[in-house]
């Protein structure tokens, strides 16, 4: 798609307060495909008050009409899932069929979920002498990452609008051509206007003036850890709600019962898929001592597969980040059995598929969440030791165990300090709550867990 040169606010696409842009990169060849508007403090106030003034109105929309706007919202972006899977291919680098299954249609199964929430939703309950009413928290701001560019936007804005709020989104500066098409959408969809708005520009600057305006009632956030910590202190000192949903070092255990050679194939996938920008990716897996060589032969011949099967990272400083965990990786001891900091390509921000053996708990590559292709094996001696590897790091996101017995895995999985495990690979639920515990997040994505994100509860009392 061609970028618009404006924000979309308040139903209608509109210059933006600067003449600065941001240059939209294709990962793939390293060459600029277009240009958006650079928002500015400015641009957030317009959009925030756009949104305040739509408030009342879409709080006031009966559940089943909001739910109509949302089964129209989910028909245009069907109507328009190729065109979303090669937006995020250009400005992301996904392989088009990655784009197609995944970027496109998830998206679309998460819009449609709250469509049927909307309307089924109970947002009053009697209770003893009380009726309790749920009531939209207000204007939302939603701050979105770029590697499921439409995804995140969709897992925000889908429950807020749901629930009766207005939104203002900043999406990332890397990918914000999906935004554009989403606003698209948005509008196609006949959304009032106001009701959701779009700001284009950088994190310090058009993120911040967000997180900080005093119109924002809730901050919605996904990324780092460290800028959720800076956004939670700021909605702290103003009283403001924040759902966060950060990083992660997820553990995929394989238990002696387990199908070894199935669980460490689907586990490498699972780390390469996106070219490992997944925040729930299982970077670390956790294999016991008298399998341990086994289960390295079959990652590094897995991961071998990936090597042209994998697109770019995101841009150039994520590169660079993710050799410089590979070459800690290596300096700490870790064993390279598969892949390394070298690039497979001359052009493009590739990182070869790569398969640490040996690592130990304690080395960073065990500790910090890489955000790249890059898979860490570890030992454990016992299910005890493997649950504490496990849980021995600040994060708790997502997680797999494998077992013969799903009771056997189920079990284990009790004992995780992380918000969802998958058993024995189960599939992924747009319905079920994702997000974290400790570091990884606060507050929950996705199904009706989701939408009581945006929801504040008052009781009237008889």
């Amino acid at each position: 798609m061609k970028a618009h040169d404006g924000m979309y606010i308040d139903g209608a696409w509109r210059p933006a307060a600067s003449g600065d842009t941001i240059d939209v990169v294709n990962p793939l060849d390293e060459q600029v495909i277009d240009r958006v508007p650079a928002g500015t403090a400015a641009d957030v106030d317009a959009a925030v008050l756009a949104a305040r003034a739509a408030l009342p109105g879409w709080a006031a929309t009966p559940p089943a009409e909001r739910a109509a706007h949302l089964t129209a919202l989910r028909d245009v972006l069907a109507a328009r899932k190729d065109e979303i899977a090669e937006t995020v291919t250009a400005e992301l680098g996904s392989p088009l069929a990655f784009s197609q299954a995944v970027h496109a249609s998830v998206p679309i199964a998460v819009a449609g979920s709250y469509a049927e929430l909307a309307a089924s939703h109970a947002f009053e309950e009697k209770v003893g002498n009380s009726t309790v009413y749920q009531e939209p928290v207000g204007v939302v701001g939603a701050i979105t990452p770029w590697n499921y560019p439409l995804h995140q936007i969709v897992a925000k804005v889908a429950p807020a609008l749901a629930a009766g709020c207005t939104v203002v989104l900043k999406p990332a500066e890397d990918t914000p051509l999906t935004a554009q098409l989403f606003a698209e959408a948005v509008d196609e969809a006949g959304i009032p206007a106001g009701v959701f708005n779009l700001v284009t520009g950088l994190g310090p600057i058009a993120g911040q003036a967000l997180a900080e305006h005093p119109g924002v009632d809730l901050v919605s956030f996904t990324g780092s850890t460290a800028v959720g910590r800076r956004i939670g202190a700021t909605a702290g000192a103003a009283v403001k709600k924040v759902a966060l949903e950060l990083g992660g070092k997820s553990a995929n255990v394989i238990l002696p019962s387990a199908d070894l050679a199935k669980a460490v194939n689907v586990g490498v996938a699972n780390v390469m898929s996106n070219s490992g920008q997944t925040c729930s990716a299982w970077t670390r897996m956790l294999v016991h001592r008298d399998q341990y060589d086994e289960a390295v032969e079959l990652a590094a011949t897995a991961a071998a597969k990936y090597g042209s099967r994998i697109g770019p990272v995101v841009n150039a400083k994520q590169r660079a980040r993710v050799r410089g965990y590979i070459e800690k990786g290596v300096a700490e001891g870790a064993r390279l059995v598969a892949g390394g900091p070298e690039s497979p390509a001359e052009q493009g921000y590739f990182i070869s598929p790569t398969v640490f053996a040996d690592v130990t708990p304690d080395m960073t590559i065990a500790q910090e969440e890489i955000f790249g292709p890059v898979l860490s094996i570890l030992r454990y001696d016992d299910e005890d030791d493997a649950v504490r590897i496990a849980n021995g790091t600040v994060y708790g996101l997502a997680g797999a165990v494998w077992a013969g017995e799903e009771a056997e895995a189920v079990a284990f999985a009790r004992r995780l300090e992380t918000g969802q495990v998958d058993i024995n690979g189960g599939r992924f639920n747009p319905r079920a709550p994702f997000g974290g515990y400790k570091q990884s997040g606060v507050g929950r994505e996705l199904g009706a867990h989701g939408l009581s994100e945006y929801l504040q509860t008052k009781s009237l009392q008889f």
